[in-house]
């Protein structure tokens, strides 16, 4: 009876080990099953290739095993024999060691690592295919777009067609011509239209002179205008002297009877400007209200002699102009016109006034240091200028153009009605008016009168000075009209009696 109690006790431990030995598994199973998971995301690839063998263990335990067992647990725990009726203490829960073998571990470790690494480098693969495919992609659009770029250029496509002046020094090289060409917007790049004449393999001899352009010519046509005559038949050439104290009407109507352009299309393109010349860059960006638009470029008109074409295009011959008084106001003259706090506007509109009030330089300066006084000593003469001659402008130039009669306007030229300068200039000044202006002669005098006939100039500190020269200059100019008038009498009696006795 003992015998057969103690085999069900044996028993009902080996049960129960065979129970704990089995959630163990369980657990192990899943553990691995999760480092595998981590190590390995690509399934389908673990699927594939066959897992490392697992160490069978037998759970089952071999009658010996079962008899041996029991003695060494009660061994293990106690060194007495428990009674035959103690319960029997429950067994201890194998450790994980005991269950999951050590070499089935190590496996998985290796495969985990080695699939790491194999995935690391897919990982750095791919990053440097993608920069390699995307700068070759970069460069390609880069070069493609300069292509193009250089090709519209070189062919002149989608570029203004408006013609530019190009003055070519003599022994000009193909980098200076290139440069020169890129200044005034004729080309977008010098080392392209080098490379270009490079190709041709010919030596370019570039004709000195002036040369019209326009950025929509090929290079090849560019070229071919700056190195060779023309072949198409030559126009007339027409000389054209402007004189000083010229006005831009005066000038239009010597231009059409001369037959290089008409008046009309003259003056518009002359008052649009916008050719892109330095001294352009001093002017007002927004106009005087008061100015007389049809002469908003009045005093930018260089008196000297010119030569022309017959039925040149307008714009060619304000170029021609422009191009002129820019080469007249150096770097001094503009340095020095800003250090007397002028602006351009303002430095013609006095140099005009100057050039026709005084018939000489000395005259000029004596002229341009009256004004000075005039402007920055507003006491004696309330600001006033009070020169006849823009009265005379307002009057005899600008009433007869006006569509509608403007008093405002005309009282803005008339310097005996507005304080300081006029909006604009009364003709077109000559070198000595402009620089006898900027050279401010100093001067206590605030008046002046001048004999239009002996060209003298009288100055006055005072009023009341400068009212007695006044009349004295009234006088000689009377005097000289009498004898002006016996003198032609007798010319004309003397010619009668010649035909008489003839």
């Amino acid at each position: 009876m003992p015998d057969n109690k103690n085999n069900d006790v044996i028993n009902d431990i080996l049960n129960q080990l065979d129970n704990e030995k089995k959630k163990t598994e369980a657990e192990s199973a899943n553990l691995i099953e999760k480092a595998e998971e981590k190590a390995e995301e690509k399934v389908q690839e673990a699927v594939q290739k066959p897992a490392a063998p697992r160490p069978v263990v037998s759970h089952k335990v071999s009658p010996l095993q079962r008899e041996t067992a029991a003695p060494r647990q009660r061994v293990s725990h106690s060194e007495e024999k428990p009674a035959e009726d103690a319960p029997m203490r429950p067994a201890q829960k194998p450790s994980m060691g005991d269950a999951v073998p050590v070499r089935n571990s190590a496996a998985i470790k290796r495969n985990s690592v080695h699939h790491k690494k194999k995935k690391k480098k897919r990982r750095s693969r791919l990053p440097g295919v993608l920069i390699l495919t995307v700068s070759i992609f970069a460069v390609s659009i880069c070069l493609s777009m300069v292509i193009i770029a250089f090709g519209r250029d070189m062919l002149g496509i989608g570029k203004s067609e408006t013609t530019k002046l190009i003055i070519v020094p003599e022994g000009a090289t193909t980098e200076q011509i290139s440069e020169m060409l890129h200044d005034e917007g004729i080309i977008n790049s010098p080392k392209c239209f080098q490379m270009f004449t490079k190709l041709r393999k010919k030596a370019d001899i570039y004709l000195p002179g002036e040369h019209f352009v326009s950025p929509n010519m090929a290079y090849e046509t560019i070229i071919d205008t700056l190195t060779n005559e023309e072949k198409k038949e030559s126009k007339e050439a027409v000389n054209i002297t402007f004189p000083e104290a010229i006005n831009i009407f005066q000038a239009a109507q010597l231009l059409e009877e001369n037959g290089v352009c008409k008046a009309s299309d003259f003056l518009f393109s002359f008052n649009s400007g916008g050719f892109g010349y330095r001294f352009e860059s001093e002017l007002p960006t927004t106009p005087n209200a008061s100015k007389f638009a049809d002469a908003r470029m009045e005093g930018y008109l260089f008196p000297d002699t010119y030569t022309f074409t017959k039925d040149m295009e307008p714009d060619q011959v304000c170029q021609k102009i422009y191009f002129n008084f820019d080469q007249k106001m150096t770097d001094e003259r503009l340095a020095k016109m800003k250090q007397l706090g002028l602006t351009l506007d303002q430095l013609i509109i006095m140099a005009s006034i100057v050039q026709q009030e005084a018939p000489n330089r000395e005259d000029m300066n004596h002229v341009a240091g009256v004004f000075w006084n005039r402007l920055e000593k507003p006491e004696e003469t309330a600001g006033k200028l009070q020169s006849d001659p823009t009265k005379n402008y307002a009057y005899d130039v600008i009433r007869p153009r006006l569509a509608v009669a403007n008093k405002e306007m005309l009282d803005a030229y008339d310097t005996y009605v507005c304080v300081g300068l006029p909006p604009g200039a009364i003709c077109n000044p000559g070198l000595d008016a402009i620089d006898a202006v900027l050279e401010k002669m100093p001067t206590e005098d605030f008046y002046f009168i001048a004999n239009i006939y002996t060209q003298e100039t009288f100055f006055s500190k005072t009023y009341e000075e400068h009212a007695m020269k006044t009349a004295q200059v009234k006088a000689d100019e009377q005097q000289y009209e009498l004898e002006e008038a016996e003198r032609k009498e007798q010319e004309e009696l003397a010619a009668i009696a010649e035909e008489q006795n003839g």
